[in-house]
């Protein structure tokens, strides 16, 4: 019985290292996409920050990803921008596997 247990506690601890590790490469990559619009809508220091702040922030309004990229899109279009809904998703995946790497990389 107490192998059973150990098992279970070890699939346990490795699914909470999952979300956590899955969490922390979601708001990482939130954290670029935000300082890539900000770039986009000419924001520096500060600004760029608060920005990218803003756009981690907005991921926790609903599950996945569609309202980081509502944020994102709208902020967009409200500078006057006119960057696609396609080249947003596209950019949010390739920062999602730059966000992986580095999460990885800091262990």
């Amino acid at each position: 019985m107490s192998q059973f247990e150990d098992r279970q506690k070890g699939q346990e601890a490795k699914f909470a290292f999952d979300a956590e590790t899955r969490f922390k490469a979601e708001a990482r990559r939130n954290k670029l996409l935000g300082i890539w619009a900000a770039e986009l809508m000419s924001l520096s220091g500060d600004e760029a920050k608060a920005y990218a702040a803003e756009v981690v922030a907005a991921d926790f309004e609903e599950a996945g990803d569609e309202d980081v990229f509502r944020k994102v899109s709208g902020d967009l279009k409200a500078k006057g921008l006119s960057i696609g809904d396609d080249v947003i998703r596209t950019k949010m995946a390739q920062l999602a596997v730059v966000a992986n790497e580095q999460i990885a990389k800091e262990g």
